[in-house]
């Protein structure tokens, strides 16, 4: 069997399985059993399959089509043009978050906090596209082993803390604060793609009956770390706007709203001006 064929057999087992993409997913998994870029396998698509490619390859096509996302699959997602490591420890970064870190090198600032950091994508981009300082938390040892790793494979410096929220972390201690948190009711697990709901850790997902507990918990912690004049940016999660916007009592000013490409409300910015008349 050549590589043309052994591509046409695995995008056919995956179209008729529901798969969306197919024909890239195919791509993805051989040219990861081969160990190879995507462009190499069309300039050799007569090449003779090797067995170890094979089973490889067979062994790709088996998990995906049990419902194991690819990213996990392969160890690797891009984000914000860079390659990171990610495991079913971490949430698969998606591209909406990169609203969140667009939002976030608006402002110039010295100090930044990464609350719930996963696989570290936004604070090792951060920390690689500004000259701020950036520490990041997670509850998880096992998300942060990862994190790490991904900071040292890009040659990031951040600070990791294993804490819950910012909980370790001294008062107004940053002038920014950016998060995202879990945020998908559990009334909502049984909807979710098996993909996300079988695969993607529970931890990172799930805030509560209406999706807004650790947001309930986060904005307070975050009032508590930020300096006079600092700034918190979040991801928001589908229909959580208007729960988030109320948890914003009088000292949270300049309050941005940021749609992603489907014009979903997706990333919130608000700026803490301490007013001693609020409590």
């Amino acid at each position: 069997m050549n590589l043309g064929t052994a591509l046409s057999q695995g995008q056919k087992l995956l179209e008729d399985a529901g798969i969306l993409a197919p024909r890239l997913t195919a791509e993805v998994l051989l040219a990861h059993a081969i160990g190879c870029r995507r462009s190499w396998l069309f300039a050799h698509s007569d090449e003779e399959l090797k067995e170890v490619w094979w089973i490889h390859y067979g062994r790709y096509l088996h998990q995906r089509l049990a419902g194991m996302p690819t990213q996990y699959i392969t160890g690797v997602q891009e984000f914000f043009g860079r390659d990171f490591r990610v495991t079913p420890d971490v949430l698969i970064p998606r591209p909406e978050t990169e609203h969140l870190i667009e939002a976030a090198l608006k402002d110039s600032v010295s100090t930044i906090l990464d609350i719930g950091t996963g696989s570290g994508v936004i604070a090792v981009t951060l920390a690689l596209e500004t000259e701020a300082r950036v520490t990041a938390t997670d509850l998880s040892f096992a998300a942060l082993e990862i994190a790490q790793a991904n900071a040292r494979h890009l040659a990031a410096l951040v600070d990791f803390v294993q804490c819950d929220l910012g909980s370790a972390l001294r008062d107004h201690a940053f002038d920014m604060v950016v998060s995202n948190p879990p945020y998908i009711a559990e009334t909502d697990r049984a909807a979710l793609q098996r993909e996300v709901r079988d695969h993607e850790p529970a931890l990172a997902l799930f805030a509560g009956d209406d999706g807004l507990a650790v947001y309930r918990r986060l904005i307070p912690e975050a009032a508590r770390l930020l300096r006079p004049g600092g700034r918190l940016i979040v991801e928001l999660g589908l229909g959580t706007l208007d729960g988030v916007r109320k948890m914003l009592d009088a000292r949270w000013r300049e309050i941005e709203v940021i749609p992603d490409l489907a014009q979903v409300p997706r990333v919130l910015s608000a700026k803490l001006e301490l007013d001693s008349n609020v409590e």
